[in-house]
């Protein structure tokens, strides 16, 4: 069985809407772009190791589309070696639409989304979610995904689609490497999901010496 791996940029209160331009996202939202001024080589270095090894995606439409719109156009620039990933490798759209899937090698998700997505990960050993905040919480909801890379950004938004709206469960994750900070402030952050759900114990316990004043 192959890994699901999502792919987030949030802010520091977890907003995960439009970081990369104010085009990104249709609904109102005054703070499209918010990842731009924040952006720096050691974040692009961490996001292109992060993609190694890649050998499907699996996207909502509406990152379909902006992905659709530029990577085909893209081998044999700056960005080659993503771009050449991203063409080559299947391409699966949630959808409840009728998507454009003229870039090679896409196809639409039935209506069956969470059996689709199991059936992905039979197939391949490593698919990349990114952005897609709308799918990312139904596979949130579903504990339906392996690990989550997440990159808080410093600064905090007050306002957009947050990472964990749309009905989370209670999940366990864990950190499967140091965070790594970037010259900007922005923090990587990798987790794995967990067996089990979130326990809960006693601070105020003896053994955790509270109110003590030896």
């Amino acid at each position: 069985m192959g890994l699901i791996h999502i792919e987030l940029f949030a802010t520091l209160d977890l907003v995960g809407q439009a970081p990369g331009s104010p085009e990104e996202d249709p609904v109102e939202f005054p703070f499209g772009g918010w990842q731009a001024p924040l952006f720096d080589e050691v974040g692009g270095a961490q996001v292109a190791a992060a993609y190694e090894g890649t050998d499907a995606l699996l996207l909502g439409r509406r990152t379909y589309d902006i992905f659709a719109a530029y990577w085909p156009h893209q081998e044999g620039g700056q960005d080659n070696e993503i771009a050449t990933l991203f063409n080559s490798v299947p391409k699966y759209v949630a959808s409840r639409g009728r998507p454009d899937l003229s870039w090679a090698g896409s196809a639409q998700l039935g209506p069956d989304l969470v059996g689709a997505v199991r059936e992905i990960r039979e197939r391949h050993e490593h698919v990349k979610v990114v952005g897609s905040l709308n799918l990312v919480q139904t596979l949130l909801r579903e504990k339906l995904f392996d690990r989550l890379d997440l990159w808080i950004h410093p600064v905090v938004l007050g306002v957009g689609k947050k990472v964990f709206d749309g009905g989370a469960v209670p999940t366990n994750i864990t950190l499967l490497q140091p965070p790594l900070a970037g010259p900007k402030g922005t923090v990587y952050l990798r987790y794995g999901l967990a067996d089990g759900t979130p326990g809960t114990g006693d601070m105020s316990a003896p053994d955790r010496g509270a109110g003590r004043d030896d």
